[in-house]
């Protein structure tokens, strides 16, 4: 099959630093030109510290009907991938091909006129992407629709909200059909209830069989919209491949949260003269440190501590906290053969096991405690120890069933369902024990 995009040796370099030249007259370009050859020569010897690879050899191809995940962290170049593929830059190196109508969302408002109003701008934008006024009016009321914006229709966009520019800007780029949608990281714009209802239109454009390249740092997005994901960092492609291995492979490799951290100087590990923190880790069942962790299978927490003094009755403890800073759940070390039992001196480790098919999608971050009951008195409190990722694969057996959209909730436990037919015999049961109750 003949890819939609292809990528090849791609690469983009700035000038740091660089100025905007004014306009000069006819005889200071020609005096310009005469020197260029020096200028040049200047240039390749000693500029060459005042430029930066935003990206360098990226190559790639998109199939008709993929909806591949750009991610990475700030700064790898991710944003400057899409904007080269929209032609709103041009790359320093290497060649694209794009075989199909181009929409982007790449800022808020992108391809807006400020002066049009926003049915002007609807009509300019589809006139972009080649399409008829005839094919445009018939899209209109769903965009409108979508966009919440029916009062301010007829009002120039330079008078709309930062919210409101979004909402049509997203709704022109989702309904005008193109073969290739473009969207960077429209979740970090908008309320909740936008996001996703954006995230709900970006599934059903997948399904109808275009081409969409979505850049996002909410992994839990990336893998419920995207069966393939594309990792950079500093301008370079380092994997690229299904999206729940690259995300797990972003996680583990220390570019995205941390699954392990160690205070291997005692004298400086959080706590005090009774005990300190040694290490935090974020173990798979089988005992392996991962940042990914899929929603069916237990994520176990392991903290190791130094105890320096004993007779102290001390008692691990992990505060458990989602990407809006929202305590979801606390977890203590009750059993019973520690409870209430003063812990001698040595090196401890201690783990606690949250079960398969309980928390729910996206990022954890983990406070590790060492406290004394009885008076209340916290020993070492790391708020931020560990992070790690919870990631539904979608295969029908979590919480989640054969559903795709977003679902709410700090937890998504598996519950012990029960629903059956009743029988006439039942019915009657039923309605003598209503007529009981009365």
């Amino acid at each position: 099959m003949k890819p939609i995009i292809k990528i090849q040796d791609l690469g983009k370099r700035y000038r740091i630093g660089a100025t905007r030249v004014p306009y000069g007259s006819l005889r200071e370009t020609l005096a310009n030109a005469a020197q260029a050859p020096l200028r040049l020569f200047r240039n390749k010897s000693g500029n060459e510290k005042l430029t930066f690879w935003a990206l360098k050899n990226v190559t790639f191809e998109i199939q008709p009907g993929e909806v591949v995940g750009i991610i990475g962290r700030n700064g790898a170049g991710k944003s400057t991938l899409l904007k080269l593929i929209s032609r709103i830059t041009e790359p320093t190196a290497g060649r694209i091909e794009l075989f199909g109508r181009l929409a982007s969302l790449l800022e808020v408002g992108t391809g807006f006129h400020p002066e049009l109003t926003g049915r002007e701008n609807i009509y300019l934008n589809g006139a972009i992407l080649g399409m008829t006024r005839k094919e445009i009016s018939k899209k209109f009321d769903d965009i409108v629709a979508f966009a919440e914006v029916e009062k301010f229709i007829d009002t120039p966009v330079k008078h709309f909200s930062s919210g409101m520019y979004l909402r049509l800007a997203f709704a022109v780029a989702a309904h005008l059909e193109p073969e290739i949608l473009l969207v960077d990281e429209v979740l970090a714009v908008g309320d909740g209830r936008f996001q996703r209802k954006c995230l709900d239109k970006m599934q059903e454009i997948g399904k109808q069989g275009r081409t969409v390249l979505f850049v996002s740092h909410h992994m839990p997005a990336i893998t419920r919209l995207c069966p393939r994901a594309i990792l950079l960092d500093s301008g370079t492609l380092l994997h690229d491949g299904p999206a729940t291995e690259v995300v797990s492979s972003y996680l583990s490799s220390g570019l995205g949260t941390t699954a392990v951290r160690t205070w291997p100087d005692l004298a400086s590990a959080p706590g005090n003269e009774i005990a300190r923190l040694r290490a935090v880790r974020v173990l798979t069942r089988d005992g392996v440190i991962s940042e990914a962790m899929d929603i069916r299978r237990p994520v176990g927490i392991e903290m190791e501590f130094e105890v320096l003094q004993e007779g102290h009755i001390l008692v691990p403890n992990y505060h458990f906290f989602n990407e809006e800073g929202i305590c979801v759940f606390v977890a203590s070390d009750h059993s019973l053969n520690s409870r209430r039992q003063p812990r001698p001196r040595g090196r401890y480790i201690s783990t606690g096991w949250i079960p398969g098919n309980f928390l729910s999608e996206g990022t954890l971050m983990v406070g590790a405690a060492l406290s004394t009951m009885d008076p209340v008195v916290a020993h070492f409190f790391e708020r931020d120890a560990v992070a790690f990722q919870i990631v539904d694969t979608m295969e029908g057996d979590s919480a989640r069933g054969d559903y795709a959209g977003p679902i709410p909730g700090v937890i998504r436990p598996v519950l012990d369902w029960d629903t059956r037919l009743l029988s006439e015999a039942d019915e009657g049961l039923k309605a003598e024990a209503w007529e009981g109750v009365r």
